[in-house]
């Protein structure tokens, strides 16, 4: 029996996701005293893969593969699951990003695992694993156990810390090889167009979202400027993506992307409950807004009861003479 996680990669550089599940990984084997291999999917990985020694891995199993080179959910599935067979995984690892969250539910079918989704909390209790993720909305938190032999889980980011790398540690890699069909690779990435030079808020440690209060799009300069300052990403609530005023990549929420930054600054939200669902894992929220009564003042842990147009500029240049003078 062994430990497996899935280390995703993009243009051959790791996400910070795949260190986070590499560290946890590496944990969980200590404490159940089982081997684990991190496992790199793609075409072109093979001076990359030995850095995941740095958080913990030993061994990387390294499937690399031209046919691989564009994420086809099938074909990684498919990849992933050779892998945990051929070490007899009693455990896989999965990020709970867009592409883990492709890959973790085909990888539980065909493993016939457990699946527990976007946890939040992973501990051993008595030689068996104790996951915990939300549910409702985030509303409340479940306790899960697993039954089966095999377990499936897929970590939610920025809650497991990945720790400051041993920069000279190397992995051990072993080379793998699956067998790709073209039927496991009928869908597929043809392109993936990132935002030049912007943070993804999935990954981001600060920020700072916008939300109907700004009135419109032209205001989104407000949110910009204060994210830049504080060096953290743009997000946005679902209502102004929906107006067109903000792309979806930068939606927050239940139908957008779940955050944990270390601070999150809610400008203009009135904290409906899907928003909430996708950012009150946050370590520090601040919230403004002119309406007292507004839900997002229930998750904050600070609060600013005002009009947007005239505190988020004054906060502006607050950091301008103090942070960045």
């Amino acid at each position: 029996m062994s430990i497996i996680a899935y280390a995703e990669q993009r243009d051959g550089v790791f996400r910070k996701s795949a260190f986070e599940v590499v560290r946890k990984a590496s944990e969980l084997a200590r404490e159940l005293g089982l081997p684990f291999y991190a496992v790199v999917i793609g075409s072109g990985l093979t001076e990359v893969a030995p850095s995941l020694g740095a958080y913990g891995a030993e061994r990387v199993l390294l499937i690399d593969q031209p046919e691989l080179a564009s994420f086809a959910p099938a074909a990684y599935a498919k990849a992933l699951s050779a892998a945990a067979e051929a070490k007899r995984a009693r455990l896989v690892l999965v990020p709970a990003t867009a592409q883990g969250k492709d890959i973790a539910p085909r990888l539980a079918v065909r493993l016939d695992a457990a699946f527990a989704p976007d946890v939040t909390g992973l501990r051993v209790e008595n030689g068996s694993l104790v996951a915990v993720r939300p549910v409702y909305s985030g509303k409340a938190f479940a306790t899960l156990a697993f039954e089966a032999e095999r377990q499936v889980i897929s970590l939610r980011p920025n809650v497991f810390p990945a720790g400051a790398p041993e920069d000279d540690r190397r992995a051990q890699v072993e080379p793998f090889a699956v067998s790709i069909e073209e039927a496991d690779l009928r869908g597929r990435a043809l392109e993936i167009v990132a935002s030049a030079g912007k943070l993804d808020v999935a990954e981001a440690d600060i920020v700072v979202s916008g939300g109907r209060g700004l009135k419109g799009p032209e205001n989104f300069w407000m949110i910009e400027e204060l994210a830049a300052l504080l060096g953290g990403a743009v997000g946005a609530s679902r209502a102004v993506v929906d107006a067109g005023w903000r792309p979806h990549a930068e939606q927050v929420g239940q139908t957008g992307k779940v955050v944990t930054p270390k601070l999150y600054v809610a400008v203009g939200i009135s904290g409906a409950i899907q928003h909430l669902a996708g950012m009150s894992g946050s370590k520090v929220i601040v919230a403004i807004n002119k309406d007292p009564e507004a839900p997002i003042f229930q998750v904050a842990d600070y609060g600013i009861v005002g009009d947007a147009f005239e505190v988020v500029p004054q906060l502006i240049e607050v950091l301008k003479k103090t942070v960045h003078p």
